[in-house]
């Protein structure tokens, strides 16, 4: 039976790599590729691999890896307030602690195993960020929407993971793939879909990993342009 797209329903193609015996979904409308379900790991084997992930503010390297995001996607589209909140902050909030410490933001965190709370319930904030973490959801829209709902009328999303090829040869020895936790792929066309149904619009792409999105119906004073 032909499987429909998670993300617009639209017709996919079966890429299956032979020695990971795993089957992966390529849609030829939105570009999104998502994971077979009977390949997905427990939560339980997906928070074993995030407790191998040992990264810190100390290390100047993920320092950086961070700032290269910031100095792309963030910091020539953002407002002059300092309001933020990091959706999937991970086991070590980096982000948030950069922004707090060396840009004044005050900054909200959610992750889903290290940082259950939800402070971010009835809020709107300046900046909304989201690092290596789509990659990781099931289905992607509901958290999009979510995202959306979060921003001030000036606000932006900015959203890291790092996009396919859209060549089936290049996604099976694509390294991204090697994470059993990695489960849904975009390019540069996902991301626009994405922000057409959920009343977001892109107002920047590196077309490699970086997204920037900002509320479809705000206008005042916005001279923000698609790069």
């Amino acid at each position: 039976m032909e499987k429909k797209c998670v993300l617009c329903d639209g017709k996919t193609i079966k890429i299956h790599h032979p020695k990971m015996m795993v089957d992966y979904y390529w849609c030829q409308e939105c570009d999104f590729i998502s994971k077979d379900e009977q390949f997905i790991v427990t939560p339980e084997e997906e928070l074993k691999i995030y407790n191998n992930h040992n990264n810190s503010i100390d290390d100047p390297r993920y320092v950086a890896f961070f700032y290269r995001f910031l100095n792309d996607a963030v910091f020539p589209h953002t407002n002059e307030k300092k309001k933020g909140f990091d959706f999937g902050s991970g086991p070590s909030p980096v982000l948030a602690q950069i922004l707090e410490r060396d840009h004044n933001y005050e900054m909200d965190i959610h992750d889903l195993f290290y940082a259950p709370e939800k402070p971010h319930i009835g809020k709107k904030y300046d900046l909304v960020t989201s690092t290596e973490v789509v990659e990781h959801l099931r289905n992607p829209m509901p958290t999009f929407k979510v995202l959306r709902n979060l921003l001030e009328p000036d606000g932006i999303l900015a959203v890291m993971t790092l996009f396919h090829h859209r060549d089936a040869a290049h996604f099976l020895n694509w390294h991204y793939i090697r994470d059993k936790s990695h489960i849904s792929f975009y390019t540069p066309k996902t991301m626009e879909y994405i922000a057409g149904q959920v009343g977001l619009r892109v107002i920047h792409s590196n077309h490699e990993r970086y997204t920037t999105f900002a509320l479809r119906d705000y206008t005042a004073g916005d001279d923000h342009s698609m790069d």
